[in-house]
């Protein structure tokens, strides 16, 4: 009876276990051959489960699914599934725009297109916080070209009567006559940190391409490390992506390191987090972590992970790139 009660407080009864099943299979289906739909309405669905809208959107392009990004003349609140099956990002993805707003450019763009950052401004009564959100995560790309251009019109347009909301001003229409300067470009490093910081994503370079000359060449990437024999000892970094502690793991923690191959399943033992105030640091608070350690896999080679001995913080390589993880949840 002992062992019916100890179960009885963690086993699924069969109905959820078959519920579980079929909905595991749908999703596979629908992932495997509707890839583009899968990826559109993972990211409408947002927040949900346990990969972030970046590593969604990396793994539907590993897929050969052809991700477009957010445009204000062509993108929708939601992201849309376009008949050649690519998937256009939609303008929630964009921080710090509200969705009022929104809406309101979707409108006045339903009448007739933008023809500037200014005409966009004006039509969509858009507030400052809204037209310089747009401009930061490259938004305005038709309208005013590369993203430091954009910004510099979208601040200068701050503080026009036209992009108050709610202004009723005999100047409400009156165009800004100013001489154009024009800015130089951002380099690839500095775009995809806004990218990032903007709309959690880029579909650009990985930061981990980026990074490659700064690190360590013996760093093996995910790709690299599938090539492997079991029992090797590696290192290798990444974007710290989730960690995941369950009850049954007898305080061991899971960690997903992400690059610009692919990600890789990290096992730390609870031995190696209390072995020092410089490890467990590193384990719970890095965003980009380098992984000494022993790669494993099974007779087959389906299932492979790392198994850490000895972590190091570089998340200051990362510099202004702001990224998160899904943190024991």
């Amino acid at each position: 009876f002992k062992q019916i009660e100890g179960f009885g407080e963690y086993g699924f009864p069969e109905s959820h276990a078959a519920s579980f099943a079929l909905l595991v299979y749908v999703s596979c289906w629908l992932k495997c051959h509707y890839p583009a739909a899968f990826l559109a309405a993972l990211l409408n669905a947002q927040p949900l489960g346990f990969y972030s809208p970046a590593q969604l959107v990396q793994d539907a392009q590993r897929h050969g699914v052809k991700v477009l990004p957010v445009d204000v003349m062509h993108s929708d609140w939601d992201a849309q599934l376009l008949g050649d099956c690519s998937v256009r990002l939609g303008l929630r993805m964009v921080l710090g725009l509200s969705q009022a707003g929104a809406q309101r450019l979707i409108a006045a763009r339903s009448e007739h297109l933008f023809e500037s950052t200014e005409d966009l401004a004006m039509r969509c009564a858009l507030d400052a916080g809204d037209i310089k959100a747009l401009a930061a995560a490259d938004a305005l790309s038709g309208l005013s070209g590369h993203r430091r251009q954009q910004v510099w019109e979208a601040s200068a347009l701050k503080l026009q009567p036209a992009v108050v909301r709610g202004t009723r001003s005999l100047l409400r229409d009156a165009p800004i006559a100013e001489e154009f300067l024009e800015l130089a470009a951002a380099g690839e490093g500095e775009e995809v940190s806004w990218d990032y910081n903007t709309v959690g994503l880029s579909l650009r370079s990985h930061p981990l391409a980026l990074l490659r000359r700064q690190l360590d060449a013996k760093l093996l990437t995910h790709a690299q490390l599938q090539q492997l024999g079991h029992g090797r000892l590696v290192r290798t970094c990444g974007l710290v992506t989730m960690r995941q502690q369950p009850q049954t793991a007898k305080g061991t923690i899971f960690v997903t390191l992400e690059d610009e191959t692919g990600s890789t399943n990290v096992i730390v033992w609870k031995r190696l987090r209390e072995a020092s105030e410089e490890q467990r640091q590193a384990l719970l608070h890095a965003r980009l972590l380098i992984v000494h350690g022993r790669w494993e896999h099974d007779s087959q080679g389906q299932v492979r992970h790392l198994i850490a001995g000895y972590l190091r913080d570089v998340t200051p390589l990362l510099g202004s790139l702001m990224t998160t993880s899904r943190d024991f949840h």
